[in-house]
């Protein structure tokens, strides 16, 4: 493992780092380009920066995996032309931008983050999600399972449809996956474009955190967001039938480690970090390895003799062998200076310029 830290400061362009990433790949043997993106409200406004940079090194996803705003993003790229790919994020990212006047005042930065804070909270994001005025009712009033939730996602359901093609999303180049959590089982959902026709309720029901949001209902069953059962789908790569040796952008939002927390701010910070980042490094390690097993066991066919090869009991065992490469680089959003635990739902102008700058210095580590 190679980990590579604020190269982008040192003067090496992110897009030259990207595309230095792209040569190792392609040097290793021809496959697919996999962005995978977390789940992170406010902070997506990173993965938009990422794809900025890929777009800039000339490298296009050849399959996009998303959770919650990843899930978003990933449908304003797949579900637009190429050329119209950054403008659509950029109209998308400009309209939930919060738009109130104090953000004219520089010297008000820390208050006027407050003070955006509360007015999410209070009256939701234009082009995102409203106050839901029902569930302020009490909290055993029935609502319906659709309707359960302190905002509404309409707002959402009517920029997605103005920003995203969706039969286009189902040509399926690039291949569109979300990630939705089966609310009735616990179990993970992953509606693919190769499989299915991907509409706009798939990505609202990716998004769908409750209690804020309610659940979406795709074909009798209701679904939330698919970030509270795997917030980082890298695995889909690894277990994709058939197997495609892959270089996997693989995005995280959330830092994995941090300093000791002293105060309670610093410690609701840590925790929801730690909670989102879904374990992202023993997730990936556990998949690599895996991998590597499937090598040795493509490799331990090879030493069997011609007939032992031949029979079916070999032939079932040889099958779960695999000789993919498969290379990881993980994008570790750099910190923003002052950012605390609301930070994934700072919609203010700052905040969603600082984060959807990826050249700010971020961590490349490269898994192979």
């Amino acid at each position: 493992m190679t980990r590579v830290k604020g190269s982008a400061a040192k003067g090496r362009p992110a897009a030259q780092k990207l595309g230095a990433c792209m040569s190792c790949h392609s040097a290793s043997g021809a496959g697919q380009i996999v962005l995978v993106f977390q789940g992170g409200g406010a902070l997506g406004a990173y993965q938009a920066g990422v794809y900025q940079a890929l777009h800039e090194a000339d490298i296009e996803p050849d399959w996009i995996i998303g959770t919650s705003i990843g899930a978003i993003n990933a449908s304003l790229i797949a579900g637009n032309e190429v050329w119209d790919r950054l403008p659509a994020l950029e109209e998308f990212w400009q309209r939930v931008t919060d738009k109130s006047f104090w953000h004219a005042w520089s010297g008000l930065s820390q208050a006027a983050r407050s003070w955006s804070y509360w007015k999410t909270l209070s009256t939701g994001v234009a082009g995102f999600f409203e106050p839901n005025p029902l569930a302020f009712l009490g909290p055993h009033v029935p609502l319906g399972a659709d309707r359960a939730g302190y905002y509404s996602t309409a707002p959402l359901e009517t920029t997605l449809r103005g920003l995203v093609n969706f039969p286009l999303i189902n040509r399926c180049k690039p291949r569109l996956t979300v990630g939705a959590a089966r609310v009735r089982t616990s179990q993970m959902r992953y509606f693919d474009g190769r499989d299915i026709g991907i509409g706009v309720k798939h990505i609202m029901a990716s998004a769908a955190l409750p209690p804020a949001f309610p659940a979406v209902r795709i074909d009798g069953e209701i679904y939330w967001d698919g970030g509270i059962l795997s917030n980082t789908p890298t695995e889909l790569v690894f277990d994709d039938n058939p197997r495609r040796s892959s270089l996997i952008f693989a995005v995280h939002m959330w830092n994995p480690t941090g300093p000791e927390p002293e105060t309670i701010g610093d410690i609701l910070h840590r925790q929801k970090d730690i909670q989102y980042s879904s374990r992202i490094a023993n997730h990936i390690a556990r998949q690599l390895e895996t991998h590597h097993l499937r090598h040795v066991i493509g490799q331990l066919v090879e030493y069997l003799p011609e007939a032992v090869r031949a029979s079916e009991a070999v032939r079932d065992l040889a099958s779960h062998g695999c000789l993919t490469r498969m290379h990881v680089v993980r994008l570790l959003a750099p910190r923003v200076d002052d950012e605390n635990h609301t930070k994934d739902v700072d919609f203010s102008p700052a905040g969603i310029r600082r984060r959807g700058q990826f050249k700010r210095a971020p961590t490349l580590v490269v898994q192979e």
